[in-house]
């Protein structure tokens, strides 16, 4: 029964750090990736899709990402979508594939980038600290319904608390 509540607590707690991973990587920093674009999706034939769904998305270089999508009717949709994501650069359709150039990064566009990523590692701390208090709210359960003890129960708690 502990058992399941610590490979439960420990199976939340890191999806609660690949969470936060995965929205660092749609940051922008110094170097431009792929992984701008991840939030930006598409209608495809009634169903939103992502753009490596439809498409390649190549890194040209330090400020230019290509997308050669597979059907070229999309690129009028791919375009739209881009421009409406605002992330900072504005696409260039020339008909067969779409460009991307990303100016330089300013001071205060930095500023803004280790802001967000403060309020994300925040949020995942929070969810973290969520975790916890759920997994020993249900040790405590356990240990109210008698079916373990307070040494079993204040040793569980300790292991919770080293997980965390």
């Amino acid at each position: 029964m502990l058992a399941e509540i610590f490979n439960q607590c420990e199976t939340e707690m890191k999806s609660s750090i690949s969470h936060m991973l995965r929205d660092f990587k749609t940051l922008r920093t110094g170097k431009i990736t792929t992984s701008v674009l991840d939030n930006v999706k598409i209608d495809y034939y009634g169903t939103m899709t992502s753009l490596d769904q439809v498409g390649s998305i190549l890194v040209a270089d330090a400020t230019t990402i290509v997308i050669n999508p597979w059907e070229k009717n999309l690129l009028q949709q791919i375009d739209s979508a881009i421009s409406k994501a605002n992330i900072g650069a504005n696409p260039n359709n020339d008909g067969v594939q779409i460009k991307l150039f990303f100016p330089a990064m300013t001071v205060e566009q930095r500023q803004e980038s280790v802001k967000q990523m403060k309020g994300m590692g925040e949020t995942a701390k929070i969810a973290i600290r969520n975790d916890r208090k759920h997994s020993n709210d249900k040790i405590k359960k356990l240990e109210k319904d008698k079916l373990v003890t307070a040494d079993e129960s204040k040793s569980a708690q300790e292991n919770i608390q080293k997980i965390t």
